[in-house]
């Protein structure tokens, strides 16, 4: 891509929430000069900063759709290859029982809703947002992203959740509280997708958190509550234990793709007529579950139908997107000899509702192990063979 693609991308989503070089500069870790230079056109994000330009893309409140435009124009490979496909597309059957099973939670039908890397927070949004107009009526959802900016003040924080509800001249926590207070009292049952909860600063949080928490107390069984992310939102849950709205909400991972999702998937990147139960055995098998290396192994058949599972794998073993996962993770000498012993084996140990291993609960959000039945209960597994190989090589680089 060019520079001047990402460049006016890049200007064009700052003008969207008026943020300033220095704004973005600050959130992000870099220098002003650097931003300037990006938005001009001048260069592009170093090869190192792609955690830097998703930092931006979170701060500008990005969509998962608009976050993968801007990565790919920077040179990047997308982050939500899979999870940031459009309404009507696979999962369709697991969304309509996450609501399900909503509607079944009592006396606080709250939800947290977990994905591990490069899916979607939440995967699949505009179908999750879709079928709950379905179930609740189309004025009754809302969607509401927490600002990314940890120096927001209160007033433009809560004023821009108000504007996310469509609430007219909310300035404050309380005149937040009491727009959505409004619709309840008046016997509305409403329901509230939170995007990316864990985002933001802290003091904030927590009273959008306390709001949340109160009026579903006070109007038990009429406001319905998703809360979305990955790693930062189960801290939040399973090691701070601040904030009571979390505990008091029950836990869903999203899965793995099955065969009917792999199928699905498949047929939106190639000729229907190519998608057999081999093939989707053959994702199944090199992929393990793993949304980039199924869009990856994809893109590879559609480029080449005579490529063997060995020159697949080869390919999916190298692919950046595996040593982006591994390389932060070998850090330091305990870390490389823990995931390097893990790395001879396939098994990595006992499952838990929340891994209390540093390291194994690092590889989990990294999306580089699966939880997977075992004869005596869920283990933790490595992905696939092409995650080891690549977990291998990362060692390998680092002890040379």
């Amino acid at each position: 891509m060019h520079n001047d693609e990402f460049a006016d991308l890049l200007s064009g989503y700052m003008r969207r929430i008026r943020a300033s070089a220095a704004g973005v500069a600050t959130e992000i870790g870099m220098s002003r000069e650097a931003v300037n230079n990006w938005r001009q056109g001048l260069s592009l994000p170093n090869r190192k900063h792609r955690h830097r330009l998703l930092d931006c893309a979170r701060y500008l409140r990005l969509s998962e759709r608009e976050t993968d435009r801007l990565l790919t124009a920077a040179g990047f490979e997308p982050e939500y290859p899979v999870g940031g496909q459009p309404a009507g597309q696979p999962y369709a059957a697991h969304i309509a029982g996450l609501f399900e099973r909503l509607a079944r939670l009592a006396p606080y039908p709250i939800l947290m809703l977990l994905s591990q890397a490069h899916w979607g927070q939440p995967p699949f949004r505009d179908q999750l947002l879709a079928t709950a107009r379905g179930v609740y009526g189309e004025r009754a959802v809302l969607h509401i992203r927490p600002p990314y900016s940890v120096s927001a003040e209160s007033r433009d924080y809560f004023e821009a959740l108000g504007a996310q509800c469509g609430f007219a001249g909310v300035d404050s926590d309380f005149a937040f509280e009491a727009a959505l207070e409004k619709r309840l009292a008046a016997g509305e049952r409403v329901f509230c997708l939170v995007s990316r909860f864990e985002q933001g600063e802290p003091r904030l949080r927590e009273a959008l958190a306390g709001i949340l928490r109160s009026l579903s107390e006070m109007y038990s069984g009429r406001l319905h509550l998703m809360l979305c992310g990955g790693e930062a939102l189960a801290e939040l849950k399973y090691q701070s234990g601040d904030l009571s709205l979390l505990n008091i909400a029950s836990v869903e991972y999203w899965p793995d793709p099955g065969a009917d999702e792999l199928r699905d998937l498949a047929r939106a990147q190639l000729d229907p007529a190519r998608v057999d139960a081999a093939l989707v055995a053959r994702l199944a098998a090199l992929c393990g579950g793993h949304p980039a290396l199924i869009d990856e192994a994809l893109r590879a058949i559609a480029g080449d139908a005579r490529l063997t599972d060995a020159d697949l794998a080869d390919r999916l073993g190298a692919s950046a997107r595996l040593w982006e996962g591994f390389v932060p993770l070998v850090d330091d000498a305990d870390a490389r000899e823990r995931i390097g012993a893990w790395l001879r084996g396939t098994r990595l140990g006992r499952a838990q509702p929340y891994l209390l291993d540093r390291h194994l609960r690092r590889l989990f959000w990294a999306n580089l192990v699966a939880v997977r039945p075992g004869e005596q209960g869920a283990v933790v597994e490595w992905r696939c063979d092409a995650v080891r190989q690549a977990g291998l090589q990362v060692l390998a680089g680092g002890a040379a």
